[in-house]
């Protein structure tokens, strides 16, 4: 299974990086998490514009699904061949709703749905291609979700955007590979649930006995090295920062 970071950082694009999307592979299976402000372009240095088989959106902020407008737009247009078939699009209720409201403000025949075929998420287990794939309600604002991807006795662990919950520390349970958000800086903000910090990633990684944790969504205004310091505090196995372009074989 492999990991390639399409863009990590978080609320805004930075100079170096999209926002959250992150795309998983496994015998010849495209999965992409999420697809936050700048990503389609991203998306596009590393696959094929139509090569992605499924669409996780964790919630419906901004910063992780913005650009599925450009990316209905690719898929409803495309010039070779015809419109594209419906891809399944796993997200919260009422993504469409959300998206093609972000999308046109008057009501279009176009309808999202002609390209995607929206899943409403809930907790729970369920095979997608080559993956068994497991997903957890977390704490958010708006309703978000974190997922668990497994192939051939590996895992991943994303976690989308939350606050601590248990549902977290439950679903990242021996993950080969965490992936989680530390947007905040451990003593400045205190806003209980809405992000993590970097002491609270790593001590979500180090109650779930991650294999190995990776930080990302960290804010164009938040010193990654400093959240990065700070899990290490608590949690003693690998870490280290995202940056776009990053390769993981899980």
């Amino acid at each position: 299974m492999k990991l390639t970071v399409v863009g990590c950082s978080g609320s805004f694009p930075s100079a170096e990086s999209a926002c959250s999307s992150y795309l998983v592979e496994a015998d010849g299976f495209r999965l992409l998490l999420d697809m936050g402000n700048g990503a389609l372009g991203e998306l596009q240095r590393h696959i094929g514009l139509y090569d992605l088989d499924a669409i996780f959106l964790s919630h419906l902020h901004a910063d992780h699904c913005i650009d599925m407008c450009g990316y209905f737009v690719a898929r409803y247009y495309r010039h070779e061949g015809g419109r594209c078939p419906a891809i399944p699009v796993y997200a919260p209720d009422g993504a469409e709703q959300r998206l093609t409201t972000a999308y046109a403000d008057t009501p279009s025949e176009k309808a999202m749905s002609e390209v995607f075929d929206f899943r409403t998420l809930s907790s729970g287990s369920f095979d997608l291609g080559p993956f068994r794939v497991r997903t957890e309600k977390v704490c958010h604002p708006v309703e978000a979700y974190a997922i668990r991807v497994e192939h051939a006795g590996k895992s991943l662990v994303y976690s989308g955007d939350t606050g601590v919950c248990e549902e977290l520390d439950a679903l990242a349970a021996g993950a080969d590979l965490f992936l989680c958000e530390a947007s905040f800086t451990y003593g400045k903000e205190d806003i209980p649930g809405l992000h993590l910090n970097g002491r609270e990633a790593g001590a979500h990684a180090a109650r779930a006995g991650a294999g190995r944790l990776v930080l990302t969504h960290v804010p164009p205004w938040t010193d990654g090295e400093r959240n990065l310091a700070d899990a290490r505090a608590v949690y003693d196995g690998p870490s280290e920062l995202a940056y776009a372009g990053a390769v993981y074989e899980v």
